[in-house]
C-alpha cells in the first residue's frame, strides 16, 4: 500500500514546498492539497452540505491557490506524486484548468494526480456563475473538454451544455494519455456511473463513506462496464493508522493521512511519528 499526506496549506501553516520535501524524504509517496477560491461569509451552506455540522474551520478560506502550492512542492521535490484533493472543477474554467494541470505535469516530470469533485458550497459556486443543480453535468463536460485538450493536437468538444471550437493547446501532459483523474465523492449511483464513465480512480473519505463496503461495488461496476478493475486506483482519504489493515483487506491502494494546518514546529514531529508508525524507510 502507498501512503500520502494531505494538508490545507495556508498563510498560517507550514509551507507546501517544505512539507512536500519532508514527506518525500521520509518515504511518503504522494502530497495532496485542497482548494477553495473563497468562502462567502454568509455561511448559508453548512460544512460539507451536511446539516448539524460544526462551524467551518478558518483554513477553508485561508488556503493557498492549489496549483501554485503544488508547483512549489514540485520544485522542491523529485519523485513524490502531486495530488489535487480535490479540484472544484464545476466552478472552474476548463480551458485554463487543463492548461494548469498539463503545465504542472510537464514541469514535474509526470507526477500529477488530478482529484476532482462536484463541490458542496452553494454560495461559492454561485459567485463563479455555477448553478448547484447543474454541477454534475458541468463537471463531466468540463472534464471531457480537458481530456480533449490534453490528448488531441486540434481539440474540440460538442456537449449539451458546453462546446470547444477546434483549438490548439500545449504543453501536453507527460503522463499518457493524461494524469489520472480521481473522483473525490461518496459512491452513490450517479457518482458511481461517473467514475465508470470518465475516472481512473476514487478518492473517498475513509471516515465518512464506508469505503471498506463500497470498494467491491465500485470494482464490480467497472468490470461490468468492460473496464479492468485492477487499473482503477482507490485512495482512502482521511486515513488512520488503526484502519490500515482493514483498508488492505478491502484492496485499497493508497492511504492518505491529514496533517494539521499549523506550523512546521507541530507538523514535522507529527510527520516523524506517522512515518515511524507506518514503518516507512525500512
Amino acid at each position: 500500500m502507498k501512503f500520502g499526506v494531505f494538508i490545507f496549506p495556508t498563510d498560517q501553516s507550514i509551507r507546501p514546498d517544505v512539507l512536500a520535501k519532508e514527506a518525500e524524504d521520509r518515504g511518503f509517496e504522494s502530497f495532496w492539497v485542497p482548494e477553495h477560491s473563497h468562502i462567502p461569509s454568509s455561511r448559508k451552506t453548512p460544512w460539507g452540505g451536511i446539516e448539524g455540522m460544526p462551524p467551518l474551520p478558518e483554513q477553508y478560506w485561508r488556503t493557498h491557490d492549489q496549483f501554485l502550492a503544488l508547483a512549489f512542492a514540485a520544485a522542491a521535490t523529485s519523485k513524490i506524486r502531486l495530488g489535487t484533493g480535490i479540484t472544484l472543477l464545476a466552478q472552474r474554467d476548463p480551458i485554463w484548468t487543463a492548461k494548469e494541470v498539463a503545465t504542472l505535469d510537464f514541469l514535474s516530470g509526470g507526477r500529477v494526480e488530478f482529484g476532482i469533485g462536484y463541490g458542496w458550497n452553494k454560495e461559492e459556486m454561485a459567485q463563479h456563475g455555477t448553478a448547484y443543480l447543474e454541477r454534475r453535468q458541468l463537471l463531466r463536460e468540463k472534464l471531457l473538454i480537458m481530456k480533449a485538450l490534453w490528448t488531441q493536437d486540434e481539440a474540440s468538444f460538442d456537449g449539451e451544455m458546453l462546446n470547444l471550437e477546434p483549438s490548439w493547446a500545449w504543453p501536453k501532459p507527460v503522463q499518457s494519455p493524461h494524469p489520472p483523474v480521481v473522483m473525490g465523492a461518496a459512491a452513490g449511483p450517479r457518482t458511481l456511473a461517473d467514475m465508470v464513465d470518465f475516472c481512473d480512480g476514487w478518492l473517498p473519505n475513509a471516515q465518512r463513506h464506508g469505503i471498506t463496503d463500497q470498494v467491491k461495488q465500485v470494482r464490480d461496476a467497472l468490470g461490468e462496464a468492460g473496464r479492468d478493475p485492477a487499473s482503477f486506483e482507490v485512495s482512502a482519504f482521511s486515513a488512520k493508522v488503526d484502519i490500515i489493515e482493514d483498508l488492505r483487506k478491502a484492496s485499497v491502494d493508497r492511504a492518505i493521512f491529514t496533517m494539521p494546518s499549523v506550523g512546521a514546529e507541530v507538523v514535522i514531529p507529527k510527520l516523524d511519528s506517522l512515518a515511524k508508525e507506518l514503518a516507512l524507510g525500512r
